[in-house]
């Protein structure tokens, strides 16, 4: 039994919520094979959400936010995981209705876990985190459907958000030509900075023309906002163009024909990070350590602790981030 510091999310009586930081203790944690020592986690949208009272990611409260999480094996009740394994836990349930990474233990199912990959550390898997394992496995599918940098432009929406930056930064190290979406002025010498050829501005992939296709332009896309911004740009992809959504930060609609994928040949593939296969997850991570770790991840971070939470998590609900936060526990 240990005491730790939580961020915690309670609903008041007026229905409101509150967030403070309180003292817990492991005994009042789900039940689960492994406790870890979190040593970092990172704040994404979800957990902003989780963090307001949003029922759809959340149900009960109170409530402790928090996807990502990265430490230390503290006990263990299986022979796969060991006192004082390095490892990391993405998705799942974690911090949407099991208390999550923002509390400096976790208490969760041996099947969440991964063991932390030899070239990452604790506080860079939590640069990468949810976002970094959703691009990649944005960007695997379209490889694994024939996505070649020789084929030509691939675009990214959201590009300063947190999946778009790391899907920029790691098609950008394959040698892809990357075009940068975003709607932010400073958006743009941050995206070049990245590594992105060129970034135009939303505006220019927001087609209401009504036209059924446009130029075909785009070789490969991972869209995180949908709505007729994606369907925009599934009309502006060339013959045989691949396309992975992951995001519907602009809508969850999409206005669009069958003409860009019965006249062109175009795919489009639905990418979820949270309950991907197990083995699909290792091989991503393990990518992600090695021959398509982004350059230069600590550039993107800054690092926070519970005490400077609720205003980051303001920020992000009003748009106002770019790259990523971690959060040192």
């Amino acid at each position: 039994m240990a005491t730790f510091q939580a961020f915690y999310v309670s609903e008041n009586e007026d229905k409101t919520f509150s967030q403070q930081i309180i003292e817990r203790n492991t005994d009042d944690l789900p039940q689960g094979e492994v406790l870890i020592r979190v040593r970092y986690s990172s704040l994404n949208y979800k957990d902003a959400l989780s963090s307001i009272g949003n029922r759809g990611v959340t149900r009960q409260y109170p409530h402790t936010p928090g996807i990502d999480a990265a430490g230390i094996v503290e006990a263990s009740t299986v022979d796969t995981f060991a006192v004082g394994d390095k490892v990391l836990v993405t998705g799942f349930d974690l911090g949407m209705n099991t208390a999550g990474g923002f509390g400096q233990y976790i208490r969760v199912p041996a099947r969440w876990v991964v063991k932390l990959p030899r070239g990452l550390q604790l506080k860079e898997s939590m640069v990468l985190g949810t976002a970094g394992l959703t691009a990649a496995l944005c960007i695997d599918k379209l490889l694994k459907n024939g996505l070649t940098p020789d084929k030509g432009k691939v675009i990214v929406t959201g590009a300063t958000g947190g999946v778009g930056t790391m899907a920029v930064m790691i098609l950008a190290r394959l040698g892809f030509h990357v075009t940068g979406v975003t709607g932010k002025p400073e958006g743009k010498a941050f995206l070049l900075g990245l590594g992105a050829k060129e970034v135009i501005n939303r505006e220019e992939v927001d087609d209401k023309s009504g036209k059924p296709l446009l130029k075909g332009i785009y070789a490969g896309c991972v869209d995180t906002v949908g709505g007729n911004i994606l369907a925009t740009i599934l009309k502006s992809m060339q013959y045989n163009g691949v396309v992975s959504i992951c995001g519907l930060v602009h809508s969850p609609e999409l206005p669009t024909t069958v003409f860009p994928f019965i006249l062109r040949g175009v795919s489009m593939f639905g990418i979820d990070s949270s309950e991907c296969d197990i083995e699909w997850r290792k091989q991503m991570w393990k990518n992600l350590a090695r021959k398509w770790k982004p350059e230069n991840l600590a550039s993107i971070a800054r690092t926070v602790t519970l005490k400077s939470l609720s205003k980051e998590i303001k920020k992000i609900l009003q748009g106002g981030q770019m790259g990523r936060i971690v959060v040192k526990l």
